[in-house]
Parts: structure tokens; sequence; C-alpha cells
């Protein structure tokens, strides 16, 4: 399967933090889920793909193109949302279109003013006076108008609410489903990623734990929930992390199926996103 990203054995360190030897690949077509705590590193991991960051060592392609000798190339088909993005309070809409129609030689203003509508945007309206959820439509707007075959998104839907946030879902499906069209979607509202995304690339302390497709993580990991005694059977091999509270364990393994088949244990509830995220955070070996 063609990778329209390709990021391999990135680093990048601060007097606090380091960035180890972040790899993954996102495939043409696809939606990938990046999930972490905050200060996890995927703000960083994004910066560095759109070269905001560049003291960086390793290796990131975007569309099979080096993307520090060949960033002016790529630029025009990367749409972009970050979470500390804003455009100057005192332009307008009309402001927006009239300087990045200039800039991107596929600026579509029809779809841009198209979207507005959709989103009860006023064109005239300096964005001073939008709330937080407006603005953060407009971001993903201007993000979406001039035809991207990748967007990298950090919290897009951070201050919407849900109707909002369920029509900017849709938005981001119909995207993906034309032309084989790609999305790196950082998030902290897992739910929606458990339903769009066809990959989750977990980050912790700045190194990927994990890069699998969705349903794997869904279908395959489970929680096993015990007693002391029943824990204390489970060979340490055979699970991930555990955390134990005043009256049982819970217990991340990565196969129910063969688990089940070697523990005397009748049910292995379902994983979430958040469960996942919490236990291999929070949870011991």
């Amino acid at each position: 399967m063609e990778n329209i990203l390709e990021i391999k054995d990135l680093c990048k360190t601060y007097d606090n933090f380091e960035l180890k030897k972040v790899s993954f690949n996102l495939p043409k077509g696809m939606i990938m889920g990046f999930i972490g705590e905050n200060g996890a590193g995927k703000t960083t991991t994004i910066k560095a793909i759109l070269n905001i960051i560049q003291s960086y060592r390793g290796e990131i392609k975007i569309f099979g193109l080096d993307n520090r000798k060949d960033e002016k190339k790529i630029k025009e088909d990367i749409g972009v949302v970050l979470d500390d993005m804003f455009f100057p309070e005192i332009l307008t809409p009309n402001d927006i279109n009239s300087t990045l129609k200039g800039v991107y030689q596929n600026w579509d203003t029809k779809m841009f003013y198209d979207y507005l509508k959709e989103f009860s945007l006023l064109p005239n309206k300096q964005i001073k006076t939008f709330s937080k959820g407006m603005r953060k439509k407009l971001e993903i707007i201007t993000a979406l108008s001039h035809h991207p075959k990748l967007l990298i998104l950090d919290e897009p839907t951070s201050g919407l609410d849900p109707v909002a946030r369920a029509e900017v879902m849709e938005i981001f499906q119909n995207f993906i489903e034309k032309d084989d069209c790609s999305i790196l979607l950082s998030s902290h509202i897992t739910t929606d990623l458990e339903h769009m995304a066809d990959y989750i690339t977990f980050i912790n302390h700045g190194e990927v734990i994990l890069s699998k497709t969705t349903n794997e993580l869904l279908e395959q990991y489970g929680i096993v929930k015990c007693g002391e005694e029943e824990f204390q059977k489970i060979d340490k091999k055979d699970y991930l992390k555990y955390r134990k509270s005043k009256y049982e364990y819970e217990v991340l393994v990565e196969n129910k199926k063969d688990f089940k088949a070697k523990y005397d244990i009748a049910v292995i509830d379902k994983i979430t996103l958040d469960d996942l995220m919490v236990l291999m955070i929070k949870g011991e070996e």
C-alpha cells in the first residue's frame, strides 16, 4: 500500500523533553488518529512534519518527497489546522479569501463560501466577533478550500459542541472518500477516532508505543477484570499492563482469543481508546 506520509527515526531534543526515534506511516486514502496525553509529543511531531521546527534528526517524506528539500512542492497539497493556530482578529472571512486565493493555485472561492454558509459564518464579520468554536470552524474551512491531498489536524474539534463536531467529522469523512486523500488527526476526543480512524498511533513520553489498525486494537485487545487469586495465575508475558483497585485487577491483554484459550476466564471486556491510554500510561507491568 502506498504511503502518503512516512516518518522514520524522528528525534528532537529540548531541555525537558525528547522525541525518541518516532516512526510511523500513513497509507494513502486513510485516516490516522494520533493519540497521547498532553506533552506526549503529538504537536512536536506535527510541527516537524510541517517544518515549523527544523532542527531535528530523522527522515520525513510526504507524497514520497523529502519534507525539507521539497517543502515548496509539498505545501500546496497540505491542509493544516493547529491547536495554537489563529488568524489576525481584524480580518474577515472575505479578507482571508482575498489573501489565500493568491497563495494557493487550487484555492476554491466557491467551496470556501459554501462552507461559510453551511457553518453559518458571516463573510463580512471580523474574526474578533467569532466565538472559539466559530474560529475553529473557519480554520477547518480554510484548510479544506484549496483541495489538499493530506490534512494535518491538531485538535481540530476543540471548542466545538457535539452537533458542530459531528458536522465537521462528516466533512472529514467526505474529504477522505474522494481522490484517495489522507488525514493525520490528533485529538483527545477518542470516541471520534474510534468511529472514523483507520489507524491509531499512540505516543507517550516522546516514544511511539504502538501504531496499528483501529480494528485490530478494538477487536483483539481487551480488559480482563479479576480478583487477586486469578491475577496471580496469569503469566506476565500474557498481558501488557495492569491496574489494581480496592476490589479487583484490570488487566490489558493484546489478544483476547489467545488469552481465553489459555485461561479459565469467561468474560474479557472490549476496550476503548480511553481504556487503552489509561492502562498503558498508568498501568504497571
